[in-house]
Formats: structure tokens, C-alpha cells, sequence
């Protein structure tokens, strides 16, 4: 089954509006936005917290050395 197209999500509107009316329509857009900001959040938590960000606990990130400095021209 593939992705949602524009006929779909023009089908799946117009059932969503003959069942709620048009009056909760703003209700349920409110809702939605709220349900997908907090998935995000808590999708981004587990990601800080899988890889071990350390930036939200307020401990200092490690320093990454620098690479040696590549030496081309040998004294001869």
C-alpha cells in the first residue's frame, strides 16, 4: 500500500467534515497539531536520550581533539 495522495486526503476530509460539522473542525485541528507537537518532542527526547546528549543536562560536552598537523614538506 503506498502513500496518501491528494484524492485520499480530499476523501478523508469530507468524511471527517459530514461527521464532526464544521464548527469542530478548529477543535479537532487544535487537537491534531497539539498530538503531533508532543510525538515530536518525545520522538526528539529519545533520541537526545539513545545517544547520549548531554546538552539539556547542563554537563559540558567533551572536547574533540583536533587532528595532527599533516607535515608534507620534510627537511632534507
Amino acid at each position: 500500500m503506498g502513500p496518501i495522495g491528494w484524492p485520499e486526503l480530499i476523501i478523508l476530509l469530507v468524511v471527517v467534515l459530514i461527521v464532526f460539522g464544521p464548527g469542530k473542525l478548529p477543535d479537532i485541528g487544535n487537537a491534531i497539531g497539539r498530538g503531533v507537537k508532543e510525538f515530536r518532542k518525545a520522538s526528539n527526547d529519545l533520541e537526545s536520550s539513545i545517544r547520549g546528549d548531554t546538552k539539556k543536562s547542563g554537563a559540558a560536552t567533551p572536547a574533540v581533539p583536533s587532528p595532527p598537523a599533516d607535515e608534507t614538506s620534510e627537511p632534507s
